[in-house]
Parts: structure tokens; sequence; C-alpha cells
């Protein structure tokens, strides 16, 4: 388990950020049409996991306009952007923004992702819901970086994150 905080409040995850240079757990999310969508279909890229509480914060919101405009500039990269918010609230959020360079998906039917990748929060008023966290995977699915953002109010490094990527 880790810990982390909200608002100064500690909180704790049901487990920790896979380890560098670990196999990626494998996963099946789903896609905003409903659809399955695992790490296979992203075959020889790198994949970039921008996981966050909900779609619906400023700070969750801004992770994925940020990685929307990083993404663009990365050759045979995708970012995933990862939540517990339904497949509906990703793509409202999405489409009313004009963000076409992320592929959102949801976890609501793989709660095994959240204990896969250690990062279901457990304690707290958030208990059920993602700690936001950045995890990037080699074309190879081993992990070649992690962070587990230690204030859940507080963004990931994007320069860190996007420089394991060059």
């Amino acid at each position: 388990m880790a810990t982390i905080t909200l608002k100064g409040n500690p909180i704790e995850t049901a487990g920790n950020l896979p380890a560098i240079g670990s196999q990626a757990p494998a996963f099946t999310l789903t896609r905003t049409d409903l659809s399955n969508c695992s790490q296979d279909d992203f075959a020889g890229k790198t994949i970039v996991l921008n996981i966050f509480p909900s779609i619906d914060t400023s700070v969750c919101a801004a992770s994925v306009r940020r990685f929307n405009a990083e993404a663009i500039l990365q050759k045979d990269t995708v970012v995933l952007c990862i939540s517990a918010d339904l497949p509906f609230a990703h793509k409202r959020f999405c489409e009313a923004d004009g963000l076409d360079n992320v592929i959102p998906l949801s976890v609501f039917r793989a709660p095994a992702f959240g204990t896969d990748y250690g990062v279901t929060i457990t304690t707290g008023p958030l208990a059920g819901l993602l700690a936001r966290a950045v995890v990037i995977i080699n074309p190879d699915g081993k992990v070649v970086y992690t962070e587990l953002v230690p204030e859940i109010g507080q963004e990931p490094d994007y320069h860190k994150a996007i420089s394991m990527l060059s």
C-alpha cells in the first residue's frame, strides 16, 4: 500500500505502482463507445497511462488536456487517460474540449486494474476511485517510468514523464 494525501490528509492505495523494469500488468478497459481496449491494441508503441480520480475535476481535466497537447508530438506513442468515470463522461468531456489525441478509458468493468497497478484509493472520501499516477510502458511491455502523485490536488510532473518519451 502507498500513502498519498487529499488536501493534506493521508489516504491509502491498494498497493504500489509496478516496478520499473517489470512487465506491465495486462488490462482490458472500456472505450467511450463501450468496446474493450487492451494494451495489446497498441503493440509496438509506447503507452502512457495517465491515471486520475475523475474527469470532472479541474486537475484531472488539466492533465487530460496537457497530455492531449503532448501526445501529438510523440512518435509511436499513445496516451490512455484512465479513471473510474463512466465512458459517457469521458466522451462528453473530450468531445466538448476537442481532445482527440488521447484515448479515454474507464475501469468501470475492470476493477482489477486499480489493484494490479496499485492505484485504487482504499481510504478516505475518494475510496474506490483511482489515485493520480503516470505509468509509461515501452513497446516491449516493460514499465519504464512511474509517478504516483503525492497529493491528489497536484498535477503530475509532465516534464519528467515526457522526457522519458524522447
